[in-house]
């Protein structure tokens, strides 16, 4: 059984910056899509970007331009880069992985419903 295991929230100011990983084990995942999603208070959860095994990513709008998505498929781990935080980025963060094939999946921004591991996720809060 595959497990996921972030790290690296906190708080920090805005326009600071925050790396968050996420630990995998228990399955093959180096070679399945994996995805960072975000949930505020209130509100859904919602994709941040997602990376193939070959490295292809895909954000959403409001992470394109301030956040990178990268894997060491070598330490089976995730990671996602923010930089230029906003307020707006608070959120209970989770990553996730997923090992079904679509000719599709990596143009466009993950949906929760598509992945089937998920991690437990971190807090991350942007004070202005």
């Amino acid at each position: 059984q595959g497990q996921l295991v972030e790290s690296g929230g906190g708080s920090v100011q805005a326009g600071g910056s925050l790396t968050l990983s996420c630990a995998a084990s228990g399955a093959a995942f180096r070679g399945y899509y994996m995805a960072w999603f975000r949930q505020a208070p209130g509100k859904p959860r919602e994709g941040v970007g997602i990376i193939d095994a070959t490295g292809r990513t895909t954000y959403s709008d409001s992470a394109k331009g301030r956040f990178t998505i990268s894997r060491d498929n070598a330490k089976n781990t995730l990671f996602l880069q923010m930089n230029s935080l906003k307020p707006e980025d608070t959120a209970m963060y989770y990553c996730a992985a997923d090992n079904r094939y679509s000719m599709t999946r990596i143009t466009r921004v993950p949906n929760p419903g598509d992945f089937s591991y998920w991690g437990q996720g971190t807090q991350v809060i942007v004070s202005s």
